[in-house]
């Protein structure tokens, strides 16, 4: 695992009614400050990639449908410079993602449906000066197929 990611098996909380997820809380050991909480939604074989942030912490989850989210360290000074991480998450594994700085990060669309993506991040978005840095989906940079790996 990227040094510093932090994944948080979700309590699902279950009755004749329904059922409540927990994704993030204050008194969690992961948990910095909070900036803003924004949906993002990504259609079944569409990539969403790459970007990165130089200030911000992004604490990611799918709340419905699966995504595969994969991550790539970009830090110089890290133990894992380059390592690359792969989370199936969504609906089959309902899991909490705390992405670090400057560490790459996107996300496919996978299955059949339409992913729902719960992105819960330290500060607020400034329109004027955006801390988000991209490159291409397929950047030599970063050594990731996105394909489907069959077998």
């Amino acid at each position: 695992m990227i040094d510093g990611v932090v994944l948080k098996k979700l309590r699902v909380i279950v009755d004749e009614r329904g059922y409540l997820m927990e994704i993030l809380r204050a008194d969690d050991d992961i948990f910095q400050k909070f900036g803003q909480v924004y949906l993002t939604t990504v259609y079944p074989g569409v990539i969403k990639a790459w970007h990165w942030h130089c200030s911000q912490i992004d604490y990611m989850t799918c709340v419905s449908g699966m995504v595969k989210l994969v991550l790539s360290d970009g830090r110089m000074d890290s133990p894992t410079y380059r390592e690359v991480d792969e989370i199936f998450a969504g609906d089959q594994n309902p899991v909490l993602v705390k992405i670090p700085k400057m560490v790459y990060h996107g996300f496919k669309g996978i299955g059949s449906q339409i992913a729902f993506i719960v992105n819960t991040v330290t500060e607020p978005y400034n329109y004027d000066f955006p801390d988000e840095h991209r490159k291409s989906w397929d950047s030599p940079d970063i050594p990731y197929d996105w394909s489907c790996k069959n077998g």
